[in-house]
């Protein structure tokens, strides 16, 4: 575009003096003609090249002073001289005056475009030093809940063994019932789980890291689903598995999906008014080539397919704005003392962990629907684990 430009304003310029050069040989005695020679010299200026405006106005200077050859009245040849003269020095004039105001527009621009460029990459440095500044507090404050874990470590692990004792002292009782029995389990199962993670968040700063293996689905889902069954009963809320049909061994680790799923359980509980309703469904989906990528980094194996556990509720729902922030640690729109915020935090982690994704839609009034996506075996391949 700027090359067209240039090109068309030296075809103008030059159209310009030939057509001056023209009147000049006919009328040699009119200098007032040998004036329009101001006319190339600005058309050039614009163009903002010292060298072309050198060639110029130096073929302008020649013109003009070519027309001193043309026959004149006689004693009017001094005249003539001094009027060309005058003519050049207005040339000069103007060509230094154009040549400097185009080159000082030049330089505002540049100015201008400099000015411009560094106020983006300060509002991109902003940017980043908010996010940086967010990761930190997000930081400390992790770090601020894992040294409350540790001072309180020592008081809860004495009551949970306690604990622990009675609840295995009624399962070994005469009368227990078998019904009795499985729900004994089941605590004992999750008292022994929650000692596990107070460990360790008490040997290291970070979780500690999935051992996952191929399992069934149903492997995650039932224990999950029974586990969070009789809160659902006392609220009013029915809680519903639909497993699909054929669905491949899963790539994880029992406990820690079985923590994440618990989460997912606890929250929709919370969103769902009483007579509403909660559905796991598992099913399979393709993976992206990014999932896909994900998934090779933490499976054993390559797999183009994802095992997918939705949990769907029929609650609330989280607004447009909230939703931006669900994964934030310590979000919450829970009451005060009834949330954490860390919930689908560290879900998200934990099935991030496994090579697999945590996604989540929801509207208002309409209800919220989280799916954890992980790495399938599929058939072609050999299980491991």
């Amino acid at each position: 575009m700027a090359k067209h430009r240039n090109r068309l304003v030296l075809a103008v310029a030059g159209a310009c003096f030939l057509t001056i050069v023209i009147i000049e040989k006919f009328a040699p005695a009119n200098v007032v003609v040998a004036y329009g020679f101001v006319l190339p010299i600005l058309l050039v200026a614009t163009l903002r090249h010292r060298r072309l405006m050198v060639a110029t106005l130096l073929a302008c200077v020649v013109a003009t002073y070519a027309g001193l050859l043309q026959p004149t009245k006689p004693g009017r040849f001094q005249a003539a001289v001094i009027n060309r003269s005058v003519v050049v020095g207005v040339l000069c004039l103007v060509s230094y005056l154009g040549m400097s105001w185009e080159e000082r527009k030049a330089r505002e621009a540049a100015a201008r475009a400099a000015l411009a460029q560094q106020t983006e990459n300060l509002l991109r440095a902003n940017a980043q030093l908010v996010d940086v500044k967010d990761q930190l507090n997000r930081s400390e404050r992790l770090a601020a809940v894992g040294q409350l874990v540790a001072s309180v470590a020592h008081e809860v692990g004495t009551p949970l063994h306690s604990i622990a004792w009675h609840v295995q002292a009624l399962g070994e009782e005469a009368g227990a019932t078998q019904d009795m029995k499985q729900r004994i389990e089941i605590i004992d199962e999750q008292l022994n789980r929650v000692v596990r993670i107070i460990q360790d968040l008490l040997s290291s700063t970070r979780q500690r890291k999935p051992e996952p293996v191929w399992l069934p689905v149903d492997r995650l889902v039932g224990p999950a689903a029974a586990l969070l069954e009789p809160a659902y009963r006392a609220k009013g809320v029915s809680l519903r598995v639909d497993a699909a049909v054929a669905v491949p061994p899963v790539w994880a680790d029992t406990e820690k999906i079985h923590q994440a799923l618990v989460n997912l359980l606890t929250n929709a509980l919370a969103a769902t008014p009483e007579g509403g309703s909660v559905v796991i469904r598992t099913g399979t989906r393709p993976a992206s080539a990014e999932e896909a990528e994900a998934a090779k980094q933490a499976a054993p194996v390559a797999t183009t397919m994802l095992v997918t556990i939705a949990v769907c509720d029929t609650g609330c729902g989280i607004s447009e704005d909230d939703l931006q922030k669900v994964f934030t640690p310590f979000f919450t729109t829970k009451a005060i003392g009834q949330g954490t915020g860390l919930g689908l935090y560290l879900s998200r982690e934990i099935v991030q962990a496994h090579g697999g994704v945590l996604s989540i839609e929801s509207a208002v009034g309409k209800g919220t629907t989280v799916v954890i996506s992980l790495p399938a075996h599929e058939p072609s391949h050999t299980a491991v684990g």
